[in-house]
């Protein structure tokens, strides 16, 4: 029987659950348990494609399409491993599944009330993302207190009732202020959150201490006797470099022994963390740094700066320093800021690389594109995704093909020379009104040039033989075929993932491919139109640039193919 773990957080929001959740279930595999991982979001949205980056952080893409909750990014990069969208649970999905269910007749006539139609849907999403698992681990978003919270707690309770204590197990992951004016360590805020969550019948098994320094002995007893639970399941998380250094910090107080006694379970292997504790090593003490700028637009927000809106970029970099013992120093900087001054470019002189990030609209475009040509024109190491690959063949058939203001229809529909634009087949299915239809979502099949950089690094780091067994799978799955395309037996393919609309203009390529661009990846799709995935200079160190969003698919130990690329191409600046 599956068994789960409940993770929830108290007095704020951004407290870690999500990178704690992450880690309590790479521990878990660890001990040679089939782990997954499922994200609840109380937002009435029925997934985060329409949220605003500054304010709710990056979109996540899974494999089957989804746009997701950028904690399941964590996941996927701590268990090295593919989760479907089904994983991801908010408010808005389970209303709207009740309400069709209702529309249909499918409750014979009953009244739909909050109980127990609510919970009993929420227990039969959880109960499917568990199927052929050991664990679940349910992270429950937003913070204890919150009203939105309250359908899903109550929903956990429930199926604690139904399935037994053992094979429920709570986690609170709660934060412990130091004031400044006082300098001491406080608790009352994780009293107060234990309290709220005691309201719902849940009584924490497990509290995970956030806090600036490690919790001493005293906090751990105080926490103990407001809880009524062993002060041993009292667990200290402080602040550190990495957040991979976390399982291993959690391990040093041995909670995933801790967890395995109350769900009854005992180890199936003992551990072996010789290798990620090598990689984190890395991160930590790297032999040689380089500075990466990237070049962005979702990165203010009021007084502050947002980097989480990158994250998965940030973390790839990360990844990939890690393999080639490289420190990286990212420089976020708003794209605006090179159309306010041109003189504003010098800021990228002492930088080895150069990163156009993913986006949608016309604010900043044109300060990225001054930015890709200063790497283009200065030698330095570049790397474009999605966007990014769209405004490098913006920038190159205005500079090199002298197509003057050629651009992207999203910025201006009138433009003499789009070069990147809407296809026939998209603008019919806008007419309908059918905009989610023109969205290419989720993994793709590329095919690769002979001979070309892209493919060169996709052998190097072994994705190609990966994402061939990976194909494999797809192709038995006749709901993705589209995904695939035409591949007519082709061997070197690759998945990435992505999250545009816009696509690279047919009648442009030849004119840019005399010029000196390489289309290095293509995806054809079943009508036969073929859609540009990658770009690349040959005579440059590093000019790369692909449609997909690569930083999806990277993890710890097994780095992007592209980020790779860049990160050793700046090291050899």
């Amino acid at each position: 029987m599956t068994k789960f773990i409940v993770v929830a957080g108290g007095v704020m929001s951004g407290v870690g659950k999500g990178v704690t959740t992450a880690s309590i279930a790479k521990i878990l595999v660890e001990y040679g348990y089939k782990v997954t991982t499922v994200k609840i979001d109380p937002y009435i949205n029925y997934d985060a494609g329409t949220l605003r980056p500054t304010e709710h952080g990056e979109v996540w893409v899974t494999d089957d399409g989804g746009e997701i909750d950028q904690d399941l990014g964590n996941y996927e990069r701590f268990l090295n491993m593919e989760i479907s969208k089904r994983n991801n649970i908010t408010t808005g999905q389970i209303y709207k599944t009740i309400i069709d269910k209702e529309r249909k007749g499918k409750f014979l006539g009953k009244t739909v009330q909050f109980i127990p139609h609510v919970p009993e849907e929420i227990k039969n999403r959880l109960k499917e993302s568990g199927n052929g698992y050991d664990i679940v681990v349910v992270e429950i978003g937003g913070t204890i207190g919150d009203y939105e919270n309250i359908p899903f707690l109550f929903a956990m309770k429930s199926l604690e009732r139904e399935l037994g204590k053992d094979d429920v197990s709570y986690v609170l992951v709660t934060y412990l202020p130091v004031p400044s004016h006082i300098e001491e360590m406080k608790t009352k805020p994780t009293q107060q959150a234990i309290r709220l969550l005691s309201e719902t019948g849940i009584v924490p098994d497990f509290i995970v201490c956030r806090a600036k320094k490690p919790l001493d002995k005293e906090r751990k007893q105080k926490i103990e006797v407001y809880a009524n639970i062993p002060s041993e399941y009292v667990i200290s998380e402080p602040d550190i470099d990495t957040i991979y250094s976390i399982p291993l910090d959690l391990e040093k107080e041995q909670l995933g022994i801790k967890i395995l006694k109350e769900l009854k379970l005992k180890p199936k292997r003992t551990p072996n963390w010789n290798e990620w504790e090598k990689l984190v090593s890395k991160i930590k003490n790297p032999k040689k740094k380089i500075k990466v700028a990237i070049v962005g637009k979702y990165v203010d927000i009021g007084d502050y700066n947002l980097v989480d809106s990158y994250v998965s970029i940030n973390e790839s970099l990360k990844h990939a320093a890690a393999v080639l013992d490289v420190g990286v120093e990212i420089v976020w900087i708003d794209s605006k800021k090179f159309e306010k001054n041109e003189s504003n470019i010098n800021a990228l002189k002492d930088c080895s690389g150069i990163i156009i990030p993913g986006g949608f609209g016309s604010s900043g475009v044109e300060g990225k594109v001054k930015a890709i040509n200063y790497a283009r024109t200065n030698n330095i190491p570049f790397l474009g995704l999605c966007y990014g690959l769209q405004l490098a063949v913006v920038e190159f058939a205005r500079n090199v093909c002298n197509l003057e203001n050629a651009n992207t229809t999203e910025n201006d529909e009138k433009t003499k020379f789009p070069v990147i634009g809407i296809l026939p087949t998209q603008k019919k299915l806008m007419e309908k009104g059918d905009y989610g239809g023109t969205m290419r979502l989720g993994a793709y099949a590329a095919v690769l040039k002979e001979k070309s950089k892209v493919l060169h690094l996709y052998k190097e780091t072994g994705r190609l033989k990966e994402d061939n067994e990976r194909l494999q799978k797809l192709e038995k799955d006749k709901s993705q075929a589209f995904r695939l395309g035409i591949l007519n037996g082709h061997k070197n393919i690759v998945l990435e993932r992505h999250r545009h609309r816009y696509e690279v203009n047919p009648k442009f390529i030849k004119e840019l491919e005399n010029k000196g661009l390489v289309f290095s990846g293509y995806h054809l799709r079943k009508d036969g139109t073929k859609l540009m995935e990658f770009i690349e200079l040959p005579s440059h160190p590093f000019m790369i640039s692909t449609q997909s969003h690569p930083e999806f698919k990277s993890r710890l130990g097994n780095p992007s193919p592209l980020f790779y690329g860049f990160v050793k191409a700046c090291a050899k600046q």
